[in-house]
């Protein structure tokens, strides 16, 4: 294990959060023998303590801290304090997701140019080229494992998903398989296979599936170069008369405020949090928040354009059985505007429990039709859309100075209305997500609204142009050269996939970067 970095050590590169981006990036840059202090505000938790049971496992893992909501979003009415389901904890929201993985289309790295003007969208092209992230795909494929790619098999199908494969086939779709998942399927890697158990959300008890928490947080602090601080909760971002960020200052476990110096700083916070941050950072040099002279911190925030859908039949289904999210079908992920909207969508398999049933599907919405479904819950099959939304700059993370959080610091509101290109994706998605179900003899579907989702992105976007966003190519920030974004809040536009394979390849990609400019005395 690494011994302690100082607290005065002004070499060292901090990293704030622990998740996709911020945990593989603090192992990548470890590998290259640079000093990393990483700063998570949760607990750490392993496969061990992981809880199947999924009220339990939601109060051990979930991000809680006090947040608000507002616009016409369904999530705003439903969840007010709970915009997303988050983690809070070494590992980030990597111990909770379902393990898709899944590679953008080319077209979806340049919207704008593909799209064109959509009225009411704030769309942007990547600042990117689609060829510069190949190798960069195939190394995260790699460290996740993902089934499908390089030589590794796909996973079986579950009761769920062969329910859902014999419906889309019905309907003539092609693209239909149990999907690309951080999933090990085979006895040859490091980690076990699948197990099948089925609570993939609550945390995988076999480490079966990939998580910064078991894999690159370890890896990394075997190297001596990351020292991880658990229950860090950092405050603000600090920085010289020069306009270069100096330190974090930080609560620890027990309250008390402390100052970690560094020679870079970079966030991985989540789409809320970073945006939060960097706001609360203000000072009379930065006003506005750092990095905000283009005034886009916090805005453009994207959730991807969800919904689900559950069929009920005549005979147990168990949806809940095998690996939550292997089952996926591709052939809407197209570009195709004489569907009425531009964008496409994926439809993925999906089981919830009995008690996020009721809570997440909202009976008092469904009434007495809803909760005679419940009763036939072993006859039930279900599936997740999940789309492009529209980045709005409307939609965004402020601060609410009237909530607090237990270090007196103003939350993040957040705010977001579907655009009309959204409602109609979901719609069409709706559709065919229940003509699937009917294609294999469904007795009743139910089209369900979109509940707190994991998919946070924008926020602190990547544009060629200092105006138009936050960060540069290499998610550096355009106004601090020594302060770089390292999550999903970097996305430019959000693109049909789950965004996980693409938040860990930009974090490769960004280690190479950082490790390039150090070497070369540019930061």
């Amino acid at each position: 294990m690494a011994a302690p970095f100082d607290l005065n050590d002004d070499s060292v590169v901090v990293i704030i959060g622990t998740g996709a981006g911020g945990g593989v990036l603090a192992n990548e840059l470890a590998q290259k023998g640079i000093s990393v202090v990483a700063l998570e505000a949760g607990g750490r938790y392993l496969p061990e303590d992981y809880i199947n049971d999924e009220w339990e496992s939601f109060g051990q893992l979930a991000w809680l801290d006090p947040r608000t909501t507002s616009g016409d979003w369904r999530v705003a009415k439903d969840f007010s304090g709970l915009p997303a389901w988050i983690v809070k904890a070494v590992g980030g929201t990597t111990t909770h997701w379902a393990g898709a993985s899944l590679r953008f289309q080319d077209h979806e790295w340049k919207a704008k140019t593909t799209y064109g003007d959509v009225q009411g969208a704030n769309l942007l092209d990547w600042p990117i080229d689609p060829r510069e992230m190949d190798d960069y795909y195939t190394k995260a494929e790699n460290k996740l494992g993902v089934t499908r790619t390089g030589d590794r098999p796909g996973l079986p199908g579950s009761n769920n998903y062969l329910v859902f494969e014999k419906g889309a086939k019905a309907l003539g779709y092609k693209e239909v398989s149990t999907g690309r998942m951080a999933i090990q399927t085979r006895d040859d890697g490091d980690r076990i296979p699948c197990q099948q158990t089925g609570f993939c959300f609550q945390g995988c008890k076999w480490g079966a599936k990939w998580s910064a928490a078991y894999t690159d947080i370890p890896e990394g602090e075997a190297t001596g170069n990351l020292e991880v601080r658990e229950r860090a909760h950092v405050a603000r971002i600090l920085h010289n008369e020069a306009g270069k960020v100096t330190g974090v200052e930080y609560y620890d476990a027990n309250g008390t405020l402390q100052m970690q110096k560094a020679r870079i700083v970079c966030v991985a916070g989540n789409s809320f949090e970073s945006p939060r941050l960097l706001l609360n950072s203000a000072s009379s040099m930065f006003p506005d928040g750092l990095a905000n002279s283009s005034g886009q911190v916090g805005r453009n925030y994207m959730r991807h354009m969800t919904g689900s859908v559950y069929g009920v039949f005549d005979k147990p289904v168990k949806m809940w059985r095998g690996t939550t999210m292997a089952g996926i079908i591709q052939d809407e992920a197209r570009h195709d505007p004489s569907r009425g909207f531009v964008g496409g969508y994926e439809l993925e398999t999906l089981s919830l429990g009995l008690p996020f049933m009721a809570a997440f599907l909202d009976p008092g919405g469904w009434g007495r039709e809803f909760t005679s479904a419940l009763d036939h819950y072993e006859n039930m099959a279900g599936m997740w859309i999940v789309g492009e939304d529209m980045p709005q700059e409307t939609n965004r993370v402020t601060l609410n100075h009237d909530v607090t959080d237990q270090y007196g610091l103003p939350v993040a509101n957040v705010h977001f209305d579907d655009h009309p290109n959204d409602i109609a994706m979901r719609n069409h998605a709706y559709k065919q997500g229940q003509a699937i179900y009917e294609a294999v003899g469904a007795t009743r579907t139910f089209p369900t609204p979109p509940y707190p989702s994991t998919h946070n992105l924008g926020t602190n976007r990547m544009s060629e142009n200092p105006r138009d966003g936050v960060v540069n190519k290499w998610g550096q920030t355009h106004d601090i050269a020594n302060l770089f974004i390292s999550d999903g809040s970097q996305f430019t536009t959000g693109a049909a996939e789950n965004p996980t394979l693409t938040i860990v390849a930009l974090a490769i990609r960004q280690a190479d970067h950082i490790a390039r400019e150090m070497s070369a005395q540019n930061l």
